[in-house]
């Protein structure tokens, strides 16, 4: 358990530390930074997951960063916040983009990933 752990620890630093860079960079009312940071997560998982039932990585290795860093990393809830402050300001449009996106977008991306780490290993 102390891997989860300590690899949500670094997650949940790094996710703060790139939305919030994201952000700043950006004056969209898109929130790009969870976007992204979902969109990335899916995708290091994808990777993951193929290591891990592999036994490529050490079960330590997934539960570090599969499971701590990666789960923490991304955010389903402030993903569920920022969709319904969306749709309170009437930005239907924007709202429906983040989730149809986020979504199809993530699934992609954790199966590019998964693809990538096959091809490799």
């Amino acid at each position: 358990m102390i891997w989860v752990g300590i690899g949500g620890i670094f997650g949940a630093i790094s996710r703060y530390l790139l939305g919030k860079w994201i952000t700043g960079k950006t004056s969209s009312v898109f929130p790009f930074g969870t976007w992204f940071i979902n969109l990335t997560g899916s995708f290091m998982l994808g990777i993951l997951a193929v290591l891990h039932s592999n036994k490529i990585i050490p079960e330590w290795s997934w539960l570090l960063i599969g499971t701590g860093f990666i789960g923490a990393y991304t955010t389903f809830s402030t993903f569920g916040y920022e969709t319904i402050q969306m749709l309170q300001k009437k930005d239907a449009r924007n709202a429906i983009i983040y989730v149809s996106t986020s979504v199809l977008l993530g699934v992609l991306f954790a199966w590019i990933g998964e693809l990538m780490a096959a091809a490799l290993a």
